[in-house]
């Protein structure tokens, strides 16, 4: 990762102080305060910044309406109108696509890119120079490309839903045959002009920009030894087969609750991390998602099972953190909707965010301090017998499994480098999308140790490549990194963290993180985000400090 040294922040954001007042002022609300606009006045009365913006917006807002129908899709569409909505996304995507690439909004950055009240705010120039970087990548692809891939997304996800819940490969390979092909096309057009880089490259920069396969590879390859070394010392503490030591009673988390009841847990927790409820909806789906849709509208999705409710919970905090990133963007500030400065900045950082609520916070002693009375008292006698310990204890083991959303914080990323090593062979040719069961199958059985009964807990279990999501994966390893780099940044800034969350009061956390990462929009590159907040380059020695503790904490190993 780039070792640059980061600039120093000239403009008036606000302070941990000022968030602290914010936290007082709120009270029992949950609803961010007010922000000011990062950019000057001077340079938000330069005609072609105030044209660029406004171009932008409509083309952000026919953007968030392709969401708004994809999120009904995975929610509450009936099956027969899967035809018509493939039609609908590809025209939203078609007319969205127009606005991002129309010579005048090319014409209007150039203007900007010269003009001086522009250029002589922080704010506004970094806001242009990734305006610059949106259009000359849109600009690479063709708008019929641009509609197909809308219109085959949609279709695929259906035919994806159907071939899981049936576990036939087969069902899907044509869909997914077809998809592949079509992202092969993109990532060409989009790879054009990087000379001496992977096609694949092209792929993880929509998501993590900057991102190669090699450097990846470079921070994969040392993790994965450091992390199944640590995986290999708690298999030999709990032993196998007939040998295999019950270390850690996980009963507690195979009680039986009705769905109604945890998705009213769930709001509940949502509540207490500072989401603001009045902004939002919680749903269910066959695979949980957040999508941050426009100003006041943020929606999250989970799924539920009678036993381990912790897989729902889990997931609903996930995603919560994803939608605190999203209410946390400056999205309101007027003017700034649909501009870079009111975007997320990498996928990685997206990641980041989920992850620390769902894993630092979550599944820590001090989160079931605060959640165990609350779960005994609605939930009733069939709790009374566990205790914290039991808890933190069931929701921290380490034992290697088939389905990533539910794998534990110890083996999750050895789920996510499998998905990158495939991808990388899908787009170089290695791989041929009729073998992926196969050598999906291998690499779960040398990586994790586990047998792949069926294509449903195998390679169908992801919704990202019906949808053409390639180059995604990675970015969950790299959203751990920074979590858990940013979460020591915290304990040290926010000394009293651990003792408010045992106390369910956790809206001085979700101000820091809006203070130090939401609020920069796209200002900064992940890398510069990651150095001007924690003042160190990304590294995993944080992660493995993390991982280390709690596998000391739950099996004595080092």
């Amino acid at each position: 990762m780039p070792k640059d040294k980061p600039a120093k922040d000239k403009s008036k954001l606000e302070t941990p102080a000022a968030a602290k007042a914010a936290k007082a002022k709120a009270g029992a609300s949950t609803a961010p305060a007010p922000r000011p606009n990062p950019v000057s006045e001077s340079a938000r009365a330069s005609r072609a910044y105030s044209e660029a913006c406004a171009l932008l917006r409509e083309a952000a807002t026919l953007t968030s309406v392709g969401a708004l129908v994809s999120w009904d899709q995975e929610t509450y569409m009936p099956r027969k109108g899967a035809a018509a909505r493939a039609e609908q996304s590809a025209l939203i995507a078609t007319l969205s696509h127009e606005r991002r690439t129309s010579k005048r909004l090319g014409e209007l950055l150039q203007q900007c890119e010269s003009d001086r009240a522009v250029q002589s705010d922080e704010a506004a120039r970094a806001n242009v120079r990734e305006m610059r970087r949106d259009y000359e990548k849109a600009t690479k692809l063709p708008a019929d490309l641009v509609a197909e891939l809308a219109k085959t997304g949609s279709e695929a996800q259906e035919v994806w839903k159907q071939a899981r819940s049936q576990s036939d490969f087969g069902m899907f390979l044509p869909m997914l045959t077809k998809m592949i092909d079509l992202t092969t096309m993109k990532a060409k057009c989009l790879h054009s002009g990087l000379p001496g880089s992977e096609v694949y490259d092209a792929l993880l920069d929509e998501y993590e920009p900057g991102a190669q396969a090699v450097v990846i590879e470079s921070v994969f390859t040392p993790l994965r030894k450091e992390l199944s070394g640590l995986i290999a010392s708690v298999q030999d503490k709990v032993g196998s087969g007939k040998k295999k030591k019950p270390l850690v009673d996980t009963s507690c988390l195979q009680q039986q609750v009705d769905p109604a009841l945890q998705h009213e847990f769930g709001q509940l927790v949502l509540r207490h991390m500072g989401f603001d409820m009045d902004a939002c909806r919680l749903d269910t789906t066959t695979h949980p998602f957040c999508s941050g849709l426009a100003p006041g509208d943020t929606r999250l999705t989970t799924r539920y099972r009678d036993e381990k409710f912790t897989d729902a919970l889990y997931g609903t905090m996930h995603e919560g953190g994803h939608g605190l990133y999203e209410q946390g963007l400056p999205k309101d500030v007027p003017g700034l909707f649909g501009t870079p400065l009111a975007d997320s900045i990498s996928l990685g950082i997206h990641e980041s965010q989920s992850r620390l609520w769902e894993n630092s916070v979550g599944r820590s002693k001090h989160f079931w301090k605060w959640a165990l009375p609350i779960i005994k008292k609605r939930w009733g006698k069939a709790f009374k017998k566990f205790d914290v310990e039991d808890f933190t204890r069931a929701t921290n083991t380490i034992a290697p499994s088939l389905i990533r959303v539910e794998a534990d914080e110890g083996t999750y990323n050895l789920h996510v480098m499998i998905r990158f090593e495939i991808e990388r062979g899908l787009f170089s040719g290695n791989i041929k999308p009729k073998d992926l069961p196969s050598v999906w199958n291998a690499k779960y059985k040398e990586q994790l140790g586990v047998d792949v009964p069926d294509d449903r807990r195998g390679c169908l279990q992801d919704v990202h490549w019906a949808f053409g999501l390639f180059g995604y994966f990675p970015t969950y390893t790299l959203g751990n990194l920074y979590a858990a780099q940013l979460w020591e940044k915290i304990q040290t800034d926010l000394p009293d963290t651990n003792k408010n969350i045992a106390k369910g009061e956790m809206l001085e956390l979700r101000e820091w993180l809006r203070v130090h990462v939401h609020q920069h929009g796209r200002r900064y590159s992940a890398s510069e985000l990651c150095e001007r907040v924690t003042g160190k380059p990304l590294d995993s020695a944080p992660l493995l400090r993390h991982l280390r503790g709690k596998a000391k904490m739950v099996y004595g190993v080092e």
